[in-house]
């Protein structure tokens, strides 16, 4: 057990303890003690770098094991449908996917019906496809489509011609002109298609319009305030799912305990987790004392 560690279950467990005392001698707590344990203890966390191991669930091992077993050269779809508000939870399962799938050899198309997902998008392509897989090489491994406008409609129209609604890609390329394009013509020509985001358009969309109609995988990443909505859809019409901070944290070690040449990546998603949990762990002990005080203010009253 790290130094760090110690150090901060000594805290919560003396702070908890003192909060406890205070409530079974009948004395109210002031909320703001709460708050400061609270947010001490995620300061702790942060500044020892307390961390857990993850285990991926089987929702993130169904869709981890869908780019697994992908033959190699199959083509997936990448929607960025999200803003910087949802970036830090969803950003690592972006990244993780990109990873994923390159180090699969899989071709790899981007595109985004969010405004903002277009620089997200970009930001993703310059600091992790291209330092981590310079071997890629445009039009042939990988290619950037870009934002279009149009919501689900551009789901319709891809669905039955790229061409239709991408005459060129994001930089002025005819398509015609990138061997990605040689043996796809649509969203049916697609092997996989993974939506990140959390809003609309986004899982549910893809879901509907894309996975239903076209009878393509679909497998999500969601932020985790929208991901109980889009559990009923796995796993007949999603294939796999990742929710907030926890969903990315376990791909992250599924990635790294499965690739050695991802062993040493950043993992923010992990990073997260640890401050997470230790917030958890305060406040269900909180809850507990709250309840414990209750019912001995009711006994005390009954008598």
């Amino acid at each position: 057990m790290s130094v760090g560690l110690i150090t901060s279950v000594v805290f919560i467990g003396g702070g908890v303890l003192w909060i406890l005392v205070q409530s079974v001698k009948g004395r109210d707590v002031d909320r703001r003690w709460i708050f400061l344990f609270i947010g001490s203890t995620v300061a702790l966390a942060l500044l020892f770098h307390i961390r857990f191991g993850e285990k991926a669930t089987p929702i993130v091992k169904a869709a981890f094991n869908q780019i697994e077993n992908l033959p190699e050269g199959a083509s997936v779809l990448i929607a960025f449908d999200y803003d910087p508000a949802m970036e830090p939870e969803v950003g690592p399962m972006a990244d993780c996917f990109i990873r994923h799938t390159l180090a699969r050899k899989h071709k790899l198309f981007l595109m985004t019906l969010w405004a903002t997902g277009q620089a997200l998008m970009t930001n993703t392509v310059e600091d992790v496809l291209k330092p981590e897989f310079p071997e890629a090489e445009y039009g042939t491994d990988y290619v950037n489509l870009g934002y279009k406008v149009g919501g689900f409609g551009v789901i319709n129209v891809v669905l039955s011609d790229f061409r239709a609604m991408y005459p060129t890609d994001a930089h002025g390329t005819l398509l015609d002109s990138l061997p990605m394009f040689n043996k796809v013509r649509s969203l049916r020509d697609i092997d996989l298609i993974i939506s990140i985001g959390g809003g609309t358009p986004g899982v549910k969309e893809w879901v509907l319009f894309a996975g239903n109609r076209g009878n393509i995988p679909i497998v999500g990443g969601t932020a985790a305030v929208v991901a109980p909505l889009l559990y009923p859809y796995y796993p007949r019409q999603l294939v796999g799912l990742l929710g907030g901070t926890k969903g990315a944290a376990e791909y992250e070690s599924e990635l790294t305990g499965n690739y050695d040449r991802f062993k040493d990546m950043d993992t923010p998603a992990l990073r997260m987790m640890g401050p997470q949990t230790m917030a958890h762990v305060v406040v269900m002990a909180f809850i507990i004392i709250g309840n414990i005080a209750y019912f001995r203010s009711r006994k005390r009253e009954g008598k």
